[in-house]
């Protein structure tokens, strides 16, 4: 399902903090890299950082853990990148803003670890990795942060954890896994942690499960599964829990209306128009725009969204990304959005204006690993760093 191969680009990137430390050594070294200094923080990482990112490198198997300054550059956490599996696909941050957790495709397991809501430094959950189907791709946390869903691509599963609230670490639910239809490979929950979505990209389906509110376990939606455009990837829910997007490899967003017991009605107008590949689709915490990666034609497509639930392009859209753009991921403020580029090995930031279209920031993109993925955002309050709403 990712693409097969990557370029390799690298860059070593230093922070003020270790210029200072440079100079004051008689013989500095830094690796033979090259010096950056990022935009809006001369160069090092915020006093007091309010907001972080985390990006799934699936080719050098670790995550990076960036900073956000208050112009949305990215600057890399002390330690980053953290270990993760072979593989490591998506990445999802609890709600409530103690753990998050990254798929590992060809582990089959998932990586769990705790955040340090001062620095965004990533500390693996005792008993991390947890077991998966196999070679799981997408993973969501419900929004009270209690439960886990974890799709399995290769055993044609979706797997759910209840979650530690101390610990962060993941307990299968009864009946873990839920079986659904061929190659399920993203999840969406809606905002009221009753139903969840699942595209199965062999067979151009969405299936519709209702959420058991005390156990979490996972009951079909009568009339699932549901007709989507050819080879669904990604899925999202709108904040308001009243529409489901599904961005096709057909070039197209499936856009539905969701029914009170979780069905799903295609909505007049689509499916929408997108670019080459759709891939990672997201709504907007504000609930006003969609973008979805386009790894086929290196761009990001956006849209406004109406109170009916349908999409028009913002103007500009679609918006040049680096190569094989795979996720993208708008911050909780909904002032900015990161895109991760599987081909050039970093990550495009955009400043998101008004009617909602991107505008590239200085110095981006921003170095990552090798192959990066998945992308999730998190707002640092009260000690926690907590995801934007679903």
């Amino acid at each position: 399902m990712r693409p097969s191969s990557a370029i390799t680009c690298r860059t070593t990137i230093v922070t003020l903090a270790a210029l200072v430390a440079a100079c004051s050594n008689a013989s500095p070294d830094f690796g033979g890299g090259t010096l950056q200094l990022l935009a809006g923080r001369a160069g090092g990482i915020p006093a007091s950082p309010v907001e972080f990112v985390y990006v799934a490198n699936d080719g050098s198997g670790n995550v990076s853990a960036y900073a956000v300054a208050a112009s949305g550059a990215l600057t890399p956490v002390a330690g980053s990148p953290f270990t993760a599996g072979i593989e490591p696909a998506i990445v999802a941050v609890d709600p409530n803003g103690n753990s998050t957790y990254v798929t590992n495709a060809r582990s089959n397991n998932v990586s769990a670890y705790t955040i340090d809501a001062s620095s965004g430094v990533l500390t693996p959950v005792a008993g991390s990795p947890f077991e998966t189907g196999t070679d799981p791709t997408g993973v969501a946390i419900e929004p009270k942060g209690r439960f886990a869903y974890v799709t399995n691509d290769g055993s044609n599963s979706i797997s759910v954890y209840a979650i530690n609230p101390s610990s962060g670490a993941l307990t299968p639910v009864t009946g873990s896994p839920f079986k659904t239809s061929v190659q399920p490979f993203s999840v969406a929950v809606d905002p009221k942690a009753k139903f969840a979505y699942v595209p199965n990209y062999a067979v151009s389906h969405v299936y519709a499960y209702a959420i058991n509110p005390r156990s979490g376990a996972l009951t079909r939606v009568k009339g699932s599964p549901f007709r989507t455009g050819l080879y669904p990837f990604g899925s999202a829910v709108d904040p308001t829990g009243r529409y489901v997007y599904v961005a096709t490899q057909s070039g197209t967003v499936s856009a539905y209306a969701i029914a009170t017991n979780g069905a799903l009605k295609k909505l007049k107008r689509s499916p929408y128009e997108a670019g080459t590949g759709p891939y990672g689709i997201v709504v907007a915490p504000n609930g006003k725009f969609v973008y979805v990666a386009n790894y086929g034609s290196n761009n990001v497509s956006g849209y406004t969204l109406d109170s009916d639930g349908s999409l028009k392009s913002v103007p500009g859209s679609p918006f040049a990304a680096g190569s094989i753009p795979q996720e993208v991921a708008v911050d909780p403020t909904s002032k900015f959005a990161y895109v991760t580029n599987y081909g050039s090995n970093n990550v495009s930031a955009y400043a998101i204006a008004g009617n909602g279209a991107l505008t590239q920031l200085p110095d981006s993109p921003f170095a990552a690993g090798t192959g990066p993925v998945g992308v999730a955002t998190c707002s640092v309050n009260a000690g926690k760093c907590t995801a934007p709403p679903l």
